[in-house]
């Protein structure tokens, strides 16, 4: 027999992009999911492969310093049957000059990229041939990858949905903005590998990073360090909450991740300003949906950032409702991180299942800004000791917020109030543009058996009380319309649930504050309001805030903290109540003109009308939406928009993919800044 020389071969990559869901990432390179069979084609030159006479054995190797030993290099022959548990190769088809082979990875094999070599031996003479390289995946459609999901839908959502939903706001008025989350989009996928290769771990150790590349709870420990750069491991964003953005962008803007991740690479792996949770979130979520790790941002309102772990926030007021002083621990009106699902095998039985990520830098873990990956399930039982970082989590969602009034002779009084902390844990529902509401995912309900037994196990007594059901109530209640531009009025409602006549005195304080807590200037005062209230009845003291007031205070969170005071005069008690005020920007219009079609030229026309009482200068309208537009399109006007009147534009889209799209705008401008929009858009497919 002569020897057995290669031609041709052909890897397949649309084919099998197919097969494997990765026929998005749009690359010309063949990118696999683990554990699941590829195949390729040999063409030999003269004559057809022999059994029995000529032997054919494959490699791979991923890493710098690929080892059997380490899981990052392997050489297996053909056989007559696939291997579960390591790689191989079948024979599919012959025909001819032509072989057509399955190879399959095993379901726990290492992630990144692989070359492929092909050994052909004939009577010990062999030669060999570089076939290529490809790159593996997680596999959420494997039963035996530790990222299995078994819902469809839920995969669909969490790993091959390109956009999505993130939800901020107060836990009064929840809202939405769109996200871009492009973990298909061109680039992308080398940008998340880069990633890994940069990261320290690696850098200290390079076989051992590889070598832990099959394991899911790593790898989101590592995104989780490397989407911030407070270590100085050239890291992905820089956060900043002060409202001084004017040297990069500011973190409203963003409006996807595919954009950050791009000018990270173009800037030499340099930190892109700014961030803020959400933003650090989405990011996450779109490495680890790149990386084939089903994954979703989730947001908690009144996230406590308890510093001293006593899962205590106190506050400190004086009589007018104003800060006495800075605390170190503060309340997110709201706080996002990544949930990722995997199995611990690392972990006791029952802590499967989704795992909080969280890349914003808050506390140092294991020396290193980083967060998780910790069970949800942990969370909810009170286990503080699986592996990482559940007390910190813990106290997010679990916290008591006490107040203490600090009266004129400097007597403190603990304020009744009950605990806040934890509210409507939200994340996109599976499928549908409407929220899910996640929080029996991380708490029991309040008050419940269930909860006492697990703050007993975390050590914590809840010091808040429930609501005051005798005696005098104090809530806060808003006028329709707190729109960004007009006045609105705000009141303190009094309820006497006793049988007899109260007195007391009322006091209103209402200031700008940020995302996080900070509190900036005072933006209206109420004189305390003696009031007398009848028995069982009800009584409302207003404030009124007013854009004038307001104009030059906001941050550009667009919130302010109203904190109301009660004095019952009779038995001495002071009550307060606090809510954060999210002033409404204007909506964004989107009209799509003509039959939307893949391929085909399709017209957006983009509108907002300027609601406030001066013109807008600098205006400009960032559009972006996966196969809709190639990358980002920004459309600055050249005049300002005049108080009440429209700004608006048209501009041609190529849709690329079919199916639902979304359409994603923001509006930046010198008085109003990060204002959203989005249009779902169903793409025909183009007809054959």
């Amino acid at each position: 027999f002569t020897d057995l020389v290669l031609e041709t071969w052909d890897l397949h990559c649309d084919r099998n992009g197919r097969e494997h869901r990765t026929a998005d990432m749009g690359c010309k390179q063949l990118v696999l999911r683990r554990g699941q069979p590829f195949t390729i084609t040999l063409r030999f030159s003269g004559r057809g492969y022999e059994e029995g006479v000529d032997k054919l054995s494959f490699n791979v190797e991923t890493g710098p310093c690929p080892s059997e030993t380490s899981g990052t290099s392997s050489h297996f022959a053909m056989t007559d049957y696939p291997e579960e548990s390591c790689w191989s190769a079948v024979v599919q088809q012959q025909d001819g000059e032509s072989l057509a082979v399955s190879l399959c990875s095993p379901p726990n094999a290492r992630i990144g990229r692989y070359s492929l070599t092909l050994e052909a031996c004939t009577d010990y003479q062999g030669s060999s041939y570089q076939i290529g390289d490809f790159i593996l995946l997680f596999n959420p459609w494997h039963p035996e990858d530790t990222v299995f999901m078994r819902d469809e839908n839920e995969r669909h959502e969490y790993v091959l949905s390109q956009d999505g939903l993130i939800y901020q706001g107060t836990c009064d008025y929840i809202y939405s903005i769109p996200w871009n989350f492009g973990q298909f989009e061109d680039e992308v996928l080398a940008i998340c590998l880069n990633m890994l290769d940069i990261n320290p771990k690696h850098l200290r150790d390079q076989n051992r990073d590889c070598s832990r590349r099959n394991d899911p709870v790593y790898i989101g420990r590592v995104v989780s360090a490397m989407v911030n750069c407070n270590d100085e491991d050239r890291g992905v964003l820089f956060g900043r909450w002060d409202n001084r953005y004017e040297d990069g962008m500011s973190p409203m803007a963003w409006i996807g991740s595919v954009d950050i991740l791009k000018r990270w690479k173009k800037f030499g792996c340099q930190p892109v300003k700014y961030g803020q949770c959400w933003v650090f979130a989405a990011v996450a979520c779109t490495v680890m949906r790149c990386l084939g790790i089903p994954s979703r941002v989730v947001t908690n309102y009144n996230s406590a950032h308890d510093t001293n772990a006593n899962l205590t926030i106190d506050r400190y007021i004086n009589e007018r409702g104003d800060q006495e002083r800075q605390s170190w621990d503060k309340i997110w009106n709201f706080h996002c991180w990544v949930e990722s699902w995997m199995a611990r095998p690392d972990l006791a039985d029952g802590y499967d299942g989704w795992q909080v990520l969280d890349p914003t830098p808050q506390e140092k873990s294991e020396g290193v800004y980083c967060c998780g990956p910790a069970p949800v399930k942990a969370i909810k039982e009170g286990d503080m000791l699986p592996k990482y970082d559940i007390p910190f989590i813990f106290a997010e969602v679990n916290a008591d917020v006490v107040y203490w009034v600090v009266q004129g002779d400097g007597v403190q009084k603990q304020s009744i109030r009950s605990s806040d902390v934890g509210k409507f844990i939200s994340t996109k529902s599976v499928g549908r543009d409407s929220r899910e509401d996640i929080t029996h995912n991380y708490k029991y309900p309040e008050g419940s058996e269930e909860e006492r037994a697990v703050f007993e196990k975390a050590e914590h007594q809840k010091k808040s009380i429930g609501e005051e059901d005798e005696g005098l109530h104090l809530r806060i209640k808003v006028s329709e319309g707190a729109n960004k531009g007009s006045d609105f009025d705000v009141f303190a409602v009094v309820n006497n649930n006793t049988d007899e006549e109260r007195v007391c005195r009322v006091t209103l304080c209402a200031r700008a504050t940020s995302h996080n807590g900070t509190l900036g200037p005072q933006c209206g005062l109420s004189d305390p309001v003696d009031i007398d209230i009848e028995p069982r009845a009800e009584k409302r003291v207003p404030l009124s805030i007013l854009y004038e007031e307001y104009r030059d205070k906001l941050t550009q969170d667009n919130l302010i903290k109203v904190v109301a005071l009660l004095k019952d005069h009779q038995t001495g008690d002071i009550i307060v109540a606090v809510r954060d005020i999210y002033v409404e920007n204007p909506p964004i219009k989107i009209r799509i003109l003509g039959e939307p079609m893949q391929n085909r030229k399709l017209v957006a026309e983009i509108s907002l009308v300027n609601p406030l009482t001066v013109p807008l200068n600098g205006c400009m309208f960032v559009v972006e939406g996966t196969g809709l537009t190639e990358g980002q399109l920004v459309k600055e006007l050249e005049e300002p928009v005049e108080p009440q009147a429209e700004a608006k534009f048209r501009m041609d889209l190529m849709p690329r993919l079919s199916g639902l799209q979304k359409l994603m705008v923001d509006f930046e401008s010198d008085q109003l800044t990060g204002v959203k929009g989005y249009r779902n858009v169903i793409i025909a497919p183009q007809p054959l």
